[in-house]
Protein backbone atom coordinates (compact mmCIF):
# COMPACT_ATOMS: atom_id res chain seq x y z
CA UNK A 1 0.00 0.00 0.00
CA UNK A 2 1.53 3.43 -0.99
CA UNK A 3 -0.40 6.03 1.09
CA UNK A 4 0.06 9.80 0.08
CA UNK A 5 1.43 11.86 2.96
CA UNK A 6 1.12 15.79 2.35
CA UNK A 7 3.35 18.68 2.31
CA UNK A 8 0.26 21.23 2.62
CA UNK A 9 0.95 23.77 5.01
CA UNK A 10 -2.36 24.44 6.54
CA UNK A 11 -1.19 27.50 9.06
CA UNK A 12 0.23 29.43 6.19
CA UNK A 13 -0.90 32.60 5.60
CA UNK A 14 -0.57 31.09 1.95
CA UNK A 15 -3.52 28.49 2.80
CA UNK A 16 -5.69 30.80 4.47
CA UNK A 17 -5.76 33.05 1.57
CA UNK A 18 -6.59 30.51 -0.68
CA UNK A 19 -9.51 28.91 1.45
CA UNK A 20 -10.92 32.30 1.83
CA UNK A 21 -10.85 33.00 -2.34
CA UNK A 22 -12.32 29.88 -2.82
CA UNK A 23 -15.09 30.05 0.10
CA UNK A 24 -15.98 33.76 -1.68
CA UNK A 25 -16.19 32.35 -4.95
CA UNK A 26 -19.05 29.35 -3.28
CA UNK A 27 -20.73 31.69 -1.75
CA UNK A 28 -21.27 33.21 -4.90
CA UNK A 29 -22.26 30.14 -6.68
CA UNK A 30 -24.78 29.32 -3.96
CA UNK A 31 -26.13 32.42 -4.05
CA UNK A 32 -26.54 31.20 -7.71
CA UNK A 33 -27.98 27.94 -6.79
CA UNK A 34 -30.66 29.54 -4.31
CA UNK A 35 -31.69 31.78 -7.60
CA UNK A 36 -32.16 28.37 -9.31
CA UNK A 37 -34.05 27.13 -6.69
CA UNK A 38 -36.62 29.65 -6.87
CA UNK A 39 -37.50 29.05 -10.61
CA UNK A 40 -39.81 31.64 -11.99
CA UNK A 41 -39.95 34.25 -8.35
CA UNK A 42 -41.12 33.44 -5.21
CA UNK A 43 -45.21 35.07 -6.33
CA UNK A 44 -45.05 32.19 -8.70
CA UNK A 45 -44.19 29.62 -6.33
CA UNK A 46 -46.64 31.33 -3.95
CA UNK A 47 -49.55 30.63 -6.54
CA UNK A 48 -48.48 27.40 -7.27
CA UNK A 49 -48.74 26.07 -3.77
CA UNK A 50 -52.14 28.17 -3.11
CA UNK A 51 -53.22 25.60 -5.71
CA UNK A 52 -52.46 23.06 -3.92
CA UNK A 53 -49.36 21.84 -6.17
CA UNK A 54 -45.96 20.93 -5.00
CA UNK A 55 -42.66 22.22 -6.49
CA UNK A 56 -40.68 20.36 -8.42
CA UNK A 57 -38.13 19.66 -6.29
CA UNK A 58 -40.49 18.91 -3.60
CA UNK A 59 -41.92 16.25 -5.97
CA UNK A 60 -38.50 14.75 -6.18
CA UNK A 61 -37.58 14.80 -2.43
CA UNK A 62 -40.64 12.76 -1.88
CA UNK A 63 -40.08 10.64 -5.09
CA UNK A 64 -36.39 9.07 -3.87
CA UNK A 65 -35.90 7.09 -1.19
CA UNK A 66 -35.81 8.94 2.21
CA UNK A 67 -32.08 10.47 3.25
CA UNK A 68 -30.69 9.40 0.14
CA UNK A 69 -29.14 12.09 -1.78
CA UNK A 70 -30.05 13.76 -4.89
CA UNK A 71 -27.10 14.76 -7.16
CA UNK A 72 -28.51 18.03 -9.70
CA UNK A 73 -26.81 18.52 -12.94
CA UNK A 74 -26.47 21.98 -14.61
CA UNK A 75 -27.95 23.86 -12.01
CA UNK A 76 -26.34 27.45 -13.94
CA UNK A 77 -27.98 26.74 -17.26
CA UNK A 78 -28.75 29.67 -19.58
CA UNK A 79 -26.77 32.03 -16.56
CA UNK A 80 -26.52 35.20 -17.99
CA UNK A 81 -29.92 34.91 -20.43
CA UNK A 82 -33.31 36.17 -20.42
CA UNK A 83 -34.59 33.17 -19.01
CA UNK A 84 -34.40 32.36 -15.23
CA UNK A 85 -31.58 30.42 -14.03
CA UNK A 86 -32.25 26.71 -14.50
CA UNK A 87 -33.87 26.29 -18.27
CA UNK A 88 -36.81 25.74 -16.48
CA UNK A 89 -36.30 22.19 -15.54
CA UNK A 90 -34.56 20.24 -12.60
CA UNK A 91 -32.07 17.74 -13.61
CA UNK A 92 -30.46 14.76 -11.43
CA UNK A 93 -29.61 12.05 -10.06
CA UNK A 94 -31.94 10.11 -7.36
CA UNK A 95 -32.31 6.58 -5.69
CA UNK A 96 -35.89 5.43 -5.89
CA UNK A 97 -36.54 1.93 -4.30
CA UNK A 98 -32.71 1.46 -4.70
CA UNK A 99 -32.79 2.20 -7.95
CA UNK A 100 -30.63 5.11 -9.27
CA UNK A 101 -32.41 7.01 -11.53
CA UNK A 102 -32.41 10.00 -13.78
CA UNK A 103 -35.07 12.24 -13.06
CA UNK A 104 -36.22 15.28 -15.16
CA UNK A 105 -38.77 17.92 -13.49
CA UNK A 106 -40.80 20.33 -15.50
CA UNK A 107 -40.47 23.57 -12.94
CA UNK A 108 -44.18 24.84 -13.59
CA UNK A 109 -43.06 28.72 -11.71
CA UNK A 110 -41.22 29.62 -14.89
CA UNK A 111 -43.76 30.26 -17.56
CA UNK A 112 -45.88 27.00 -16.43
CA UNK A 113 -42.74 24.96 -17.21
CA UNK A 114 -42.64 25.78 -20.90
CA UNK A 115 -39.47 24.54 -22.56
CA UNK A 116 -37.24 27.57 -23.92
CA UNK A 117 -33.72 26.58 -25.86
CA UNK A 118 -32.07 26.35 -22.35
CA UNK A 119 -34.30 23.39 -21.13
CA UNK A 120 -33.86 21.75 -24.16
CA UNK A 121 -29.82 22.14 -23.87
CA UNK A 122 -30.09 21.01 -20.29
CA UNK A 123 -32.61 18.09 -20.41
CA UNK A 124 -30.88 16.27 -23.86
CA UNK A 125 -27.65 16.30 -21.56
CA UNK A 126 -30.00 14.49 -19.23
CA UNK A 127 -31.12 12.04 -21.89
CA UNK A 128 -27.24 11.25 -22.42
CA UNK A 129 -26.01 10.97 -19.43
CA UNK A 130 -29.08 8.45 -18.89
CA UNK A 131 -28.37 6.60 -22.22
CA UNK A 132 -24.60 6.59 -21.55
CA UNK A 133 -25.05 4.62 -18.10
CA UNK A 134 -28.42 2.92 -18.36
CA UNK A 135 -30.34 4.42 -15.84
CA UNK A 136 -33.97 4.64 -15.98
CA UNK A 137 -35.88 7.89 -16.41
CA UNK A 138 -38.25 9.25 -14.86
CA UNK A 139 -39.96 12.66 -16.05
CA UNK A 140 -42.18 14.32 -13.71
CA UNK A 141 -44.58 16.41 -16.07
CA UNK A 142 -45.66 19.79 -15.87
CA UNK A 143 -45.09 21.88 -18.98
CA UNK A 144 -47.58 24.17 -21.30
CA UNK A 145 -45.01 22.92 -24.58
CA UNK A 146 -42.74 25.05 -26.11
CA UNK A 147 -42.03 29.12 -25.15
CA UNK A 148 -43.40 30.27 -28.50
CA UNK A 149 -41.30 33.11 -28.64
CA UNK A 150 -37.94 31.41 -29.13
CA UNK A 151 -39.72 28.35 -31.24
CA UNK A 152 -37.15 28.96 -34.14
CA UNK A 153 -34.38 27.76 -31.21
CA UNK A 154 -36.28 24.83 -29.81
CA UNK A 155 -38.12 22.85 -32.29
CA UNK A 156 -35.86 20.97 -34.63
CA UNK A 157 -32.94 20.61 -32.03
CA UNK A 158 -35.55 19.72 -29.12
CA UNK A 159 -37.02 17.09 -31.45
CA UNK A 160 -34.27 14.61 -30.93
CA UNK A 161 -35.58 14.50 -26.85
CA UNK A 162 -38.73 12.19 -28.47
CA UNK A 163 -36.48 10.21 -30.29
CA UNK A 164 -33.93 9.28 -27.09
CA UNK A 165 -36.75 8.35 -25.04
CA UNK A 166 -37.65 5.95 -27.74
CA UNK A 167 -34.35 4.46 -27.61
CA UNK A 168 -33.91 4.40 -24.25
CA UNK A 169 -36.74 1.92 -24.22
CA UNK A 170 -35.64 -0.10 -27.05
CA UNK A 171 -32.52 -0.40 -25.21
CA UNK A 172 -34.27 -2.07 -22.42
CA UNK A 173 -34.54 0.95 -20.25
CA UNK A 174 -37.41 1.69 -18.51
CA UNK A 175 -39.06 5.14 -19.03
CA UNK A 176 -41.71 6.58 -17.01
CA UNK A 177 -43.86 9.89 -16.54
CA UNK A 178 -45.51 11.00 -13.74
CA UNK A 179 -47.97 13.93 -15.36
CA UNK A 180 -48.68 16.55 -12.16
CA UNK A 181 -50.19 19.14 -14.78
CA UNK A 182 -50.47 20.37 -18.52
CA UNK A 183 -48.53 17.99 -20.66
CA UNK A 184 -49.23 19.82 -24.10
CA UNK A 185 -48.58 19.89 -27.73
CA UNK A 186 -44.96 18.59 -28.56
CA UNK A 187 -45.06 18.16 -24.38
CA UNK A 188 -48.23 15.53 -25.00
CA UNK A 189 -45.37 12.68 -26.67
CA UNK A 190 -43.46 13.04 -23.58
CA UNK A 191 -45.99 10.53 -21.72
CA UNK A 192 -46.63 9.01 -25.23
CA UNK A 193 -43.46 8.07 -25.76
CA UNK A 194 -43.24 6.39 -22.44
CA UNK A 195 -43.31 2.68 -21.21
CA UNK A 196 -45.53 3.72 -17.90
CA UNK A 197 -47.49 6.87 -17.45
CA UNK A 198 -49.14 7.74 -14.25
CA UNK A 199 -51.87 10.50 -13.97
CA UNK A 200 -53.51 12.66 -11.79
CA UNK A 201 -57.60 13.33 -11.12
CA UNK A 202 -58.60 16.51 -12.06
CA UNK A 203 -54.99 17.78 -12.46
CA UNK A 204 -53.37 16.04 -15.40
CA UNK A 205 -53.95 17.16 -18.75
CA UNK A 206 -52.62 16.00 -21.99
CA UNK A 207 -53.65 16.45 -25.45
CA UNK A 208 -51.69 18.01 -28.98
CA UNK A 209 -54.09 20.91 -28.99
CA UNK A 210 -55.83 22.62 -26.13
CA UNK A 211 -59.91 23.80 -26.95
CA UNK A 212 -58.36 27.20 -28.58
CA UNK A 213 -56.10 25.73 -30.74
CA UNK A 214 -59.27 22.92 -31.52
CA UNK A 215 -61.13 25.92 -32.19
CA UNK A 216 -59.26 27.85 -34.34
CA UNK A 217 -58.64 24.45 -36.42
CA UNK A 218 -61.46 22.41 -36.65
CA UNK A 219 -64.10 24.94 -35.36
CA UNK A 220 -64.83 22.17 -32.57
CA UNK A 221 -65.98 23.30 -28.98
CA UNK A 222 -64.44 21.37 -26.26
CA UNK A 223 -62.84 21.59 -22.71
CA UNK A 224 -59.54 20.74 -20.90
CA UNK A 225 -61.25 17.10 -19.13
CA UNK A 226 -62.63 15.60 -22.32
CA UNK A 227 -60.02 16.77 -24.91
CA UNK A 228 -57.52 15.33 -22.14
CA UNK A 229 -57.83 14.57 -18.83
CA UNK A 230 -56.91 12.06 -16.59
CA UNK A 231 -60.01 10.25 -16.89
CA UNK A 232 -60.69 10.06 -20.10
CA UNK A 233 -56.85 8.86 -20.91
CA UNK A 234 -57.67 5.63 -18.44
CA UNK A 235 -60.66 5.07 -19.12
CA UNK A 236 -61.00 5.98 -23.12
CA UNK A 237 -58.27 6.74 -25.07
CA UNK A 238 -55.70 3.79 -22.71
CA UNK A 239 -52.39 6.57 -22.41
CA UNK A 240 -52.79 6.50 -18.93
CA UNK A 241 -52.12 2.85 -17.00
CA UNK A 242 -51.97 4.49 -13.43
CA UNK A 243 -55.16 6.72 -12.57
CA UNK A 244 -54.05 8.65 -9.04
CA UNK A 245 -56.19 10.61 -6.68
CA UNK A 246 -53.60 13.00 -6.22
CA UNK A 247 -49.99 14.36 -6.32
CA UNK A 248 -48.65 11.92 -3.45
CA UNK A 249 -50.74 9.26 -4.61
CA UNK A 250 -49.04 9.87 -8.38
CA UNK A 251 -45.49 10.15 -6.28
CA UNK A 252 -46.14 6.14 -4.69
CA UNK A 253 -47.08 4.67 -8.04
CA UNK A 254 -43.95 6.13 -9.59
CA UNK A 255 -42.19 4.09 -6.68
CA UNK A 256 -44.08 1.35 -6.81
CA UNK A 257 -43.07 1.03 -10.51
CA UNK A 258 -39.71 0.97 -10.15
CA UNK A 259 -39.57 -1.55 -7.30
CA UNK A 260 -41.18 -3.63 -9.94
CA UNK A 261 -38.62 -3.31 -12.29
CA UNK A 262 -36.41 -6.05 -11.53
CA UNK A 263 -33.29 -3.38 -12.11
CA UNK A 264 -29.83 -5.11 -11.80
CA UNK A 265 -26.66 -3.35 -12.70
CA UNK A 266 -24.71 -4.64 -15.42
CA UNK A 267 -21.01 -3.35 -14.16
CA UNK A 268 -19.21 -4.84 -11.33
CA UNK A 269 -19.58 -4.07 -7.76
CA UNK A 270 -17.37 -1.78 -5.76
CA UNK A 271 -14.94 -3.70 -2.66
CA UNK A 272 -16.90 -3.52 0.77
CA UNK A 273 -13.84 -2.58 2.47
CA UNK A 274 -13.99 1.04 1.96
CA UNK A 275 -11.69 3.28 3.71
CA UNK A 276 -11.87 6.88 3.84
CA UNK A 277 -9.09 9.20 2.98
CA UNK A 278 -5.79 9.93 5.75
CA UNK A 279 -5.81 13.34 4.66
CA UNK A 280 -8.51 15.73 5.76
CA UNK A 281 -11.20 17.03 2.54
CA UNK A 282 -11.29 20.12 4.29
CA UNK A 283 -7.70 20.85 3.17
CA UNK A 284 -9.63 20.65 -0.36
CA UNK A 285 -10.64 24.58 0.43
CA UNK A 286 -6.54 25.83 0.37
CA UNK A 287 -4.70 24.16 -2.15
CA UNK A 288 -6.01 26.05 -5.60
CA UNK A 289 -4.36 29.61 -5.82
CA UNK A 290 -7.07 32.44 -7.20
CA UNK A 291 -3.88 32.90 -9.28
CA UNK A 292 -3.84 29.77 -11.59
CA UNK A 293 -0.55 30.96 -12.46
CA UNK A 294 0.88 28.79 -9.62
CA UNK A 295 1.24 25.76 -9.87
CA UNK A 296 -0.15 23.33 -7.15
CA UNK A 297 0.70 19.16 -6.55
CA UNK A 298 -2.03 17.21 -7.86
CA UNK A 299 -0.96 14.67 -5.06
CA UNK A 300 -2.36 16.92 -2.64
CA UNK A 301 -5.39 16.29 -4.59
CA UNK A 302 -5.56 13.05 -4.92
CA UNK A 303 -4.60 12.14 -0.79
CA UNK A 304 -7.99 13.52 -0.01
CA UNK A 305 -10.25 11.52 -2.66
CA UNK A 306 -8.94 8.21 -2.62
CA UNK A 307 -9.71 5.16 -0.05
CA UNK A 308 -7.30 5.48 2.25
CA UNK A 309 -5.06 8.31 0.51
CA UNK A 310 -3.59 4.91 -1.51
CA UNK A 311 -2.56 6.18 -4.51
CA UNK A 312 0.05 3.42 -6.14
CA UNK A 313 1.83 5.96 -9.09
CA UNK A 314 2.69 5.11 -12.48
CA UNK A 315 5.71 6.37 -14.08
CA UNK A 316 6.47 8.64 -11.73
CA UNK A 317 10.27 10.01 -12.68
CA UNK A 318 9.30 10.17 -16.66
CA UNK A 319 7.02 13.12 -17.16
CA UNK A 320 6.25 14.43 -14.39
CA UNK A 321 4.20 17.22 -15.33
CA UNK A 322 1.56 14.47 -15.31
CA UNK A 323 0.69 12.32 -12.63
CA UNK A 324 -0.62 8.91 -13.42
CA UNK A 325 -2.00 5.90 -10.95
CA UNK A 326 -4.43 3.70 -9.77
CA UNK A 327 -6.65 3.76 -6.84
CA UNK A 328 -10.10 3.48 -5.89
CA UNK A 329 -12.69 5.72 -5.03
CA UNK A 330 -15.78 4.40 -2.77
CA UNK A 331 -14.19 0.79 -3.70
CA UNK A 332 -14.57 1.52 -7.37
CA UNK A 333 -10.98 0.99 -9.29
CA UNK A 334 -10.21 4.29 -10.84
CA UNK A 335 -6.89 5.02 -13.20
CA UNK A 336 -6.24 8.80 -12.19
CA UNK A 337 -4.17 11.57 -14.73
CA UNK A 338 -4.07 14.54 -13.24
CA UNK A 339 -2.16 17.86 -14.16
CA UNK A 340 0.90 18.59 -12.45
CA UNK A 341 2.49 21.69 -13.65
CA UNK A 342 -0.18 22.86 -16.08
CA UNK A 343 2.35 22.20 -19.53
CA UNK A 344 1.95 19.23 -21.28
CA UNK A 345 5.37 18.02 -22.68
CA UNK A 346 6.29 14.52 -24.99
CA UNK A 347 7.35 12.51 -22.37
CA UNK A 348 3.75 13.01 -21.18
CA UNK A 349 1.86 12.44 -23.86
CA UNK A 350 3.52 9.24 -24.45
CA UNK A 351 3.26 8.44 -20.75
CA UNK A 352 -0.54 8.90 -20.69
CA UNK A 353 -1.35 6.99 -24.05
CA UNK A 354 0.41 4.28 -22.52
CA UNK A 355 -1.70 4.62 -19.09
CA UNK A 356 -4.74 4.73 -21.30
CA UNK A 357 -4.27 2.26 -22.72
CA UNK A 358 -3.55 0.11 -19.65
CA UNK A 359 -6.48 1.27 -18.25
CA UNK A 360 -8.19 -0.58 -21.61
CA UNK A 361 -6.95 -4.21 -20.73
CA UNK A 362 -8.25 -3.86 -16.77
CA UNK A 363 -11.27 -2.19 -17.92
CA UNK A 364 -10.73 0.18 -15.44
CA UNK A 365 -12.44 3.67 -15.48
CA UNK A 366 -10.17 6.40 -15.53
CA UNK A 367 -10.58 10.15 -13.81
CA UNK A 368 -9.14 13.16 -15.55
CA UNK A 369 -7.87 15.61 -12.65
CA UNK A 370 -8.08 18.85 -15.41
CA UNK A 371 -5.24 22.09 -14.78
CA UNK A 372 -3.66 22.25 -17.59
CA UNK A 373 -2.35 25.04 -20.02
CA UNK A 374 -1.77 23.01 -22.85
CA UNK A 375 1.11 21.17 -25.09
CA UNK A 376 4.49 22.98 -25.07
CA UNK A 377 5.17 25.12 -28.20
CA UNK A 378 8.40 26.73 -29.94
CA UNK A 379 11.07 25.50 -32.30
CA UNK A 380 12.38 22.88 -30.17
CA UNK A 381 8.96 21.21 -29.28
CA UNK A 382 7.81 21.66 -32.55
CA UNK A 383 11.21 19.52 -34.06
CA UNK A 384 10.96 17.44 -31.35
CA UNK A 385 7.35 16.04 -32.97
CA UNK A 386 5.21 17.51 -29.86
CA UNK A 387 2.12 17.87 -32.79
CA UNK A 388 2.58 14.05 -32.96
CA UNK A 389 2.69 13.19 -29.34
CA UNK A 390 -0.01 15.28 -28.44
CA UNK A 391 -1.89 13.88 -30.95
CA UNK A 392 -1.21 10.29 -30.04
CA UNK A 393 -2.67 11.58 -26.39
CA UNK A 394 -5.80 12.61 -27.88
CA UNK A 395 -6.28 9.35 -30.35
CA UNK A 396 -5.96 7.46 -26.85
CA UNK A 397 -8.33 9.48 -25.06
CA UNK A 398 -10.50 9.75 -28.11
CA UNK A 399 -11.20 5.64 -28.67
CA UNK A 400 -10.13 4.55 -25.19
CA UNK A 401 -14.10 2.86 -24.18
CA UNK A 402 -13.75 2.32 -20.51
CA UNK A 403 -15.98 4.98 -18.95
CA UNK A 404 -14.00 8.63 -18.08
CA UNK A 405 -14.85 11.24 -15.60
CA UNK A 406 -13.19 14.55 -15.56
CA UNK A 407 -12.98 17.23 -12.64
CA UNK A 408 -12.04 20.97 -13.84
CA UNK A 409 -9.94 21.74 -10.89
CA UNK A 410 -8.31 25.09 -12.07
CA UNK A 411 -7.89 26.25 -15.98
CA UNK A 412 -8.33 24.03 -19.28
CA UNK A 413 -6.75 25.60 -22.27
CA UNK A 414 -6.22 24.55 -25.40
CA UNK A 415 -5.46 20.98 -26.79
CA UNK A 416 -4.03 20.37 -23.58
CA UNK A 417 -8.62 20.32 -22.69
CA UNK A 418 -8.68 17.81 -25.55
CA UNK A 419 -5.63 15.46 -24.16
CA UNK A 420 -7.54 15.84 -20.85
CA UNK A 421 -10.83 14.54 -21.70
CA UNK A 422 -12.59 18.25 -21.73
CA UNK A 423 -16.62 17.61 -22.36
CA UNK A 424 -15.74 17.46 -26.42
CA UNK A 425 -14.22 14.09 -25.77
CA UNK A 426 -17.64 12.39 -23.78
CA UNK A 427 -16.51 12.08 -20.39
CA UNK A 428 -19.47 10.39 -18.78
CA UNK A 429 -19.55 13.07 -15.88
CA UNK A 430 -17.26 16.49 -15.84
CA UNK A 431 -17.79 18.64 -13.01
CA UNK A 432 -15.91 22.15 -11.95
CA UNK A 433 -13.94 23.42 -9.20
CA UNK A 434 -14.97 27.20 -8.78
CA UNK A 435 -11.51 28.22 -9.79
CA UNK A 436 -12.11 26.37 -13.03
CA UNK A 437 -11.25 28.45 -16.42
CA UNK A 438 -12.14 27.24 -19.66
CA UNK A 439 -10.61 29.16 -23.32
CA UNK A 440 -8.23 28.69 -26.13
CA UNK A 441 -5.61 29.91 -24.38
CA UNK A 442 -5.78 32.52 -21.38
CA UNK A 443 -6.70 36.32 -21.29
CA UNK A 444 -2.98 38.06 -21.52
CA UNK A 445 -2.06 35.79 -23.94
CA UNK A 446 -4.50 36.05 -26.64
CA UNK A 447 -4.54 39.97 -26.04
CA UNK A 448 -0.93 39.33 -27.02
CA UNK A 449 -1.07 37.22 -29.58
CA UNK A 450 -3.69 39.70 -31.56
CA UNK A 451 -1.64 42.65 -30.59
CA UNK A 452 1.60 40.98 -32.46
CA UNK A 453 -0.68 40.42 -35.68
CA UNK A 454 -1.47 44.05 -35.72
CA UNK A 455 1.56 45.37 -34.87
CA UNK A 456 3.89 43.12 -38.17
CA UNK A 457 0.55 44.00 -39.64
CA UNK A 458 0.76 48.05 -39.65
CA UNK A 459 4.90 47.36 -39.63
CA UNK A 460 4.18 45.37 -43.13
CA UNK A 461 1.94 48.60 -44.29
CA UNK A 462 5.01 51.01 -43.25
CA UNK A 463 2.87 52.45 -40.82
CA UNK A 464 3.77 53.68 -37.24
CA UNK A 465 1.69 51.63 -34.55
CA UNK A 466 -0.59 53.28 -32.40
CA UNK A 467 0.44 52.16 -29.26
CA UNK A 468 -2.83 53.76 -27.67
CA UNK A 469 -5.15 52.17 -28.98
CA UNK A 470 -2.65 48.59 -28.68
CA UNK A 471 -3.40 49.02 -25.39
CA UNK A 472 -6.55 49.81 -25.10
CA UNK A 473 -7.39 46.68 -27.17
CA UNK A 474 -5.46 44.72 -25.40
CA UNK A 475 -7.34 45.88 -22.20
CA UNK A 476 -11.04 45.07 -24.27
CA UNK A 477 -9.62 41.61 -25.16
CA UNK A 478 -8.31 40.51 -21.46
CA UNK A 479 -11.28 42.02 -20.16
CA UNK A 480 -13.78 39.57 -22.69
CA UNK A 481 -11.66 36.63 -22.33
CA UNK A 482 -11.39 36.67 -18.60
CA UNK A 483 -14.98 36.55 -18.46
CA UNK A 484 -16.09 34.34 -21.19
CA UNK A 485 -14.05 31.76 -19.38
CA UNK A 486 -15.06 32.10 -16.05
CA UNK A 487 -17.04 29.32 -14.47
CA UNK A 488 -20.43 30.58 -14.10
CA UNK A 489 -20.52 31.07 -18.08
CA UNK A 490 -19.21 28.34 -18.83
CA UNK A 491 -21.57 26.02 -16.50
CA UNK A 492 -24.27 28.03 -17.65
CA UNK A 493 -23.58 26.77 -21.22
CA UNK A 494 -23.69 23.46 -20.02
CA UNK A 495 -20.19 22.73 -20.78
CA UNK A 496 -20.31 21.23 -17.37
CA UNK A 497 -22.54 18.71 -15.04
CA UNK A 498 -22.10 21.46 -12.25
CA UNK A 499 -19.95 23.41 -10.45
CA UNK A 500 -19.16 21.71 -6.94
CA UNK A 501 -17.18 22.60 -3.50
CA UNK A 502 -14.03 20.86 -3.61
CA UNK A 503 -15.27 19.04 -0.24
CA UNK A 504 -17.70 17.78 -1.69
CA UNK A 505 -15.77 16.14 -4.52
CA UNK A 506 -14.96 12.50 -3.23
CA UNK A 507 -18.73 12.17 -2.97
CA UNK A 508 -19.75 13.30 -6.26
CA UNK A 509 -16.90 10.78 -7.79
CA UNK A 510 -18.23 8.19 -5.63
CA UNK A 511 -22.33 8.78 -6.89
CA UNK A 512 -20.90 8.92 -10.86
CA UNK A 513 -18.89 5.68 -10.44
CA UNK A 514 -21.87 4.00 -8.62
CA UNK A 515 -23.99 5.29 -11.45
CA UNK A 516 -21.51 4.08 -14.56
CA UNK A 517 -21.97 0.58 -12.93
CA UNK A 518 -25.34 0.47 -14.04
CA UNK A 519 -23.77 -0.44 -17.41
CA UNK A 520 -20.82 -2.47 -18.16
CA UNK A 521 -17.57 -1.71 -17.89
CA UNK A 522 -16.71 -2.23 -21.39
CA UNK A 523 -12.64 -1.78 -22.87
CA UNK A 524 -11.29 -1.29 -26.35
CA UNK A 525 -7.85 -2.53 -28.30
CA UNK A 526 -8.65 -0.36 -31.11
CA UNK A 527 -6.95 2.96 -30.94
CA UNK A 528 -6.35 4.87 -34.54
CA UNK A 529 -2.87 5.11 -36.06
CA UNK A 530 -0.14 6.19 -33.43
CA UNK A 531 2.55 8.68 -34.45
CA UNK A 532 5.32 7.12 -32.24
Amino acid sequence: MTVLKTALDVRSDEFASNRDAMLEKLADIDSLHAKAVLGGGQKYIDRHHQRGKLLARERIELLIDEDSPFLELSPLTGYGSQFALGGSLVTGIGVIEGVECMLIANDPTEKGGASNPWTVRRLLRAHTIAKENRLPLVALVESGGADLPTQKEIFVPGGVMFANMTRLSAAGVPVISLVFGNSTAGGAYVPGMSDYVVMIKDRSKVFLAGPPLVKMATGEESDDESLGGADMHARTSGLADFYAVDEPDAIRIGRDIVKRLNWKKLGPEPRVDVRPPRLDEEDLLGIVQPDLKAPFDPHEVIGRIVDGSDFDEFKPLYGSSLVTGWARIHGYPIGILANARGVLFSPEAHKATQFIQLANQTNTPLLFLQNTTGYMVGKEYEQGGIIKHGAMMINAVSNSSVPHLTVTLGGSYGAGQYGMCGRAYGPRFLFTWPTAKNAVMGPEQMAGVLSIVARQAAEGRGQVYDEAADAAMRAAVEGQIDADQDVRVTSGLVYDDGVIDPRDTRTVLGISLSVIHNAPVESTRLFGVFRP
